[in-house]
């Protein structure tokens, strides 16, 4: 098993051997063009976005600048939008759901070293898989750790830290980041607290 096999099963790796510190520079190139990209160039970003990610579904915007390692671990379905410096750290599989929304400054990182200096002066790191269930709302400045599982329709609190999996249908907030309350249909009719739809097309 060399290195990359070693790096997409979720086993210690060493991130510059067999073609790794390669395949990042293609990428990295490939991010730095999707960058530069004027905002009016809507034709090339889209394009652009399809060739760096491994899969991506329709209606989908990653605002520029946005970085990642490999680009081709990382998965999106559809209505998917990520806001300002978005981070995705793809060394193992990021599986993110429909009609997903990330705030400015989330960072997914399923990247990870050992805890023991001597391990980690080693220079194996790890890969951890993170899945993104439907209709996810992740606040800005949030961090999702490796190995973490976010359920569907469940809201992430700006600012947390997400140490550990957070069940379907819940407000989850804080550093590390726990689970606040469940989301019921009471909650369908309040767009911001406690403040109502004045719509009814909603």
């Amino acid at each position: 098993m060399n290195q990359k096999e070693r790096m997409l099963a979720q086993l210690p790796y060493k991130a510059w051997m067999d073609g790794l510190a390669e395949e990042q520079l293609a990428t990295k190139l490939k991010i730095y063009e999707y960058n530069l990209c004027r905002p009016d160039e809507t034709e090339k970003i889209d394009r652009l976005i399809r060739d760096i990610l491994g899969k991506a579904g329709t209606n989908i915007m990653i605002l520029a600048p946005f970085r990642c390692d490999y680009g081709k671990n990382i998965e999106v379905g559809n209505n998917f939008m990520a806001n300002y410096n978005a981070v995705i750290l793809d060394v193992a599989k990021v599986i993110i759901g429909d009609n997903v929304m990330f705030g400015p400054n989330v960072s997914i990182l399923t990247a990870g070293h050992p805890i023991h200096w001597e391990s980690r002066n080693s220079g194996y790191e790890y890969g951890m898989e993170i899945h993104i269930g439907d209709n996810v709302w992740i606040g800005a400045n949030t961090v999702v750790n490796p190995g973490v599982k976010i359920g569907k329709n469940s809201v992430i609190g700006s600012g947390s830290v997400v140490t550990k999996d957070i069940p379907e249908n819940m407000v989850a907030v804080g550093n590390p980041c726990r689970v606040l309350k469940s989301i019921t249909e009471m909650d369908r009719k309040y767009y911001y607290k406690n403040r109502e739809f004045d719509v009814d097309d909603f």
